[in-house]
């Protein structure tokens, strides 16, 4: 065990930090984040030294490849493909190599030999927290994961911390840089879904396999670990309900600028409250937002976090999601607070899961939606439809009708759009209407189905 374990403090002297001794520090992976890590550590030795009341001293560098040049910042000497002895012989482990295997063992494996933890998998966090929260708590570590959720910007500390004597209620948030630029894109210029992607990718805002991002999986992730902070209660990556932007089409974001609401991919947390007490949810979708709302002016990749608390009222979070600078950035603010916690010989927050609310089923939930059908054009259609969505106790609220070109041939029918928004109903009743029309030769097609947030 290193000298400056938990239960051992070492005098701290801010004004002679190199008296006291050096932490060892492991650092897994060595990519964009990783690389950014190690420079800023360098940049910033004599700094960081006398915030933390010791220094910092890179003991090893993980990586899969030990022949590739790594640049300036990442010492050929210090590379090793034996992570598993790095990590045991550390004070700190920095884990920016993604992906939930090896990742889960080795950190673990950290903190079974005395090593706080910090990370950004935020995939591992949303899947497998509890056994990393039980080992911190069982070996008297730390685990730190503010890039996990929204790169730079301070999130995890303030819902986990400075909200702590508060009650959160709800939690909207744009936590995606790679969904949130192909939506701005489109809205900007017109452009498909497949345009602005193409786009994303040359940028680099997009990876070339992007699915994890168009699909939401990063999202309803990053979902998790919010609800799980702002309602003390483990909320698992599979209690998010998830949907994508890849069905999100220009004629949805042309009949969204009619409304004056924009689309957004949002992450959703919220508490709801019910007669027999209080249940919550954790979703993750596109939805229409009012133009006025704070986030719908978030453009391009950036990322924005909206909470409503019952005595602080609403806050706003806005800065930049990812990217290597930006998120070592958030890094290294846990680095220094879990060395700290070393020198002082203490241990920083631990997981709060007492309230164990139950969550509620997405059918239970009410929404406002936009529906976007095409139908035939011919008498009693309007009032077929209004009758279907009545009939489920679905209220209208604006009805927007368009018709379109008429096919070729003799008999055809001429066709139209029809785009509906409504008040709020049961998400079941929802889909009961949905049925229905699927069910209906007088409804061609289920364009698109959106819900609206932020009235």
């Amino acid at each position: 065990m290193s000298q400056t374990s938990p239960g051992h403090p070492v005098p701290s002297d801010s004004s002679e930090p190199a008296q006291s001794p050096a932490l060892r520090v492991a650092v897994l992976g060595a990519g964009t984040v990783g690389t950014e890590v190690l420079r800023l550590i360098d940049q910033q030795r004599e700094d960081l030294a006398h915030r933390i009341g010791a220094r910092l001293t890179v003991t090893g560098i993980a990586v899969r490849d030990l022949t590739r040049d790594r640049g300036e910042h990442v010492p050929a000497d210090l590379l090793t493909e034996d992570a598993s002895a790095l990590v045991r012989s550390a004070d700190l482990v920095v884990e920016v190599m993604g992906g939930i295997e090896p990742a889960r063992t080795l950190l673990l494996e950290a903190m079974a030999h005395g090593a706080s933890v910090v990370t950004a998998n935020k995939a591992l966090l949303a899947q497998d927290g509890a056994s990393l929260y039980e080992a911190a708590d069982i070996h008297g570590v730390d685990l730190y994961f503010e890039a996990a959720v929204a790169g730079a910007i301070p999130l995890v500390r303030p819902v986990r911390e400075s909200l702590a004597g508060d009650r959160i209620q709800r939690v909207l948030g744009i936590v995606n840089g790679t969904t949130n630029y192909i939506l701005d894109a489109m809205t900007r210029t017109g452009a498909s879904f497949d345009e602005a992607l193409a786009s994303a990718q040359e940028l680099g805002y997009a990876e070339a396999d992007p699915t994890a991002d168009v699909q939401g999986h990063d999202a309803a992730a990053k979902a998790s670990i919010l609800a799980s902070l702002a309602f003390h209660s483990r909320v698992r990556l599979s209690d998010v309900h998830c949907e994508g932007i890849t069905e999100v089409s220009a004629q949805d974001i042309a009949a969204a600028g009619r409304m004056g609401r924009t689309i957004k991919l949002l992450s959703i947390v919220e508490r709801v409250e019910e007669e027999t007490g209080e249940r919550i949810s954790a979703r993750v979708y596109p939805a229409l937002l009012p133009e006025e709302h704070p986030l719908s002016s978030v453009s391009e990749a950036y990322n924005a976090v909206f909470i409503e608390a019952d005595a602080a009222g609403s806050l706003m979070f806005y800065g930049q999601g990812a990217g290597g600078a930006p998120t070592a950035s958030a890094i290294l603010g846990d680095v220094v607070s879990a060395a700290r916690q070393r020198v002082r010989g203490g241990v920083g927050p631990r997981e709060s899961r007492y309230a164990e609310l139950e969550q509620i089923p997405l059918e239970d939930l009410r929404n406002a939606f936009y529906v976007s059908l095409t139908v035939q054009d011919r008498p009693g259609v309007l009032a077929e439809i209004a009758g279907t969505l009545s009939g489920n106790g679905i209220s209208i609220s604006t009805i927007h009708q368009e018709l379109l070109e008429k096919p070729e041939g003799e008999g055809e029918r001429a066709l139209a759009h029809i785009g509906i928004s409504t008040h709020r109903a049961l998400e079941s009743a929802m889909t009961a209407s949905l049925d229905v029309f699927s069910a209906t030769s007088t409804v061609l097609s289920i364009d698109s189905v959106l819900r609206i947030e932020g009235d």
